[in-house]
């Protein structure tokens, strides 16, 4: 089953490398955000298969919705004139190490109760 997922990935590399496909400079920050809200996805989808809590819906919804949500608040801020792309950067990054750090403790057994501490708990009251 892994290998369906890593064929697409090298299937899209190839097919970008083989037609040479460029966009403009422009679009670099929107796309620097859709792959980091892709990123964010992955790293929560692995944290929740791990848990045992993975839902597919909630997954793609994640992943579509925080790509909009991010790009969306890039554009608004490109309008104004204000660099709030970073925003998105500062809190997928956060949510992206958070979601790694959950992974391995639960790599390495130590996801209970001893293992986790406050600001794990601060996290999933907030719903992150």
């Amino acid at each position: 089953m892994i290998m369906l997922p890593l064929f697409a990935l090298l299937l899209g590399f190839l097919i970008v490398y083989i037609l040479n496909i460029s966009l403009p400079v422009g679009y670099a920050d929107y796309i620097s955000l859709i792959i980091l809200a892709s990123l964010d996805a992955i790293a929560g989808g692995v944290r929740a298969r791990l848990e045992g809590t993975f839902d597919d819906g909630i997954f793609i919804s994640g992943v579509i919705f925080n790509s909009m949500a991010a790009v969306g608040l890039a554009y608004i801020g490109d309008r104004m004139g204000m660099s709030l792309y970073l925003a998105p950067v500062v809190a997928l990054g956060i949510r992206i190490y958070y979601n790694v750090g959950r992974v391995r403790r639960l790599l390495m057994g130590h996801a209970g109760a001893a293992g986790a501490s406050p600001r794990d708990s601060d996290f999933e009251r907030l719903g992150c």
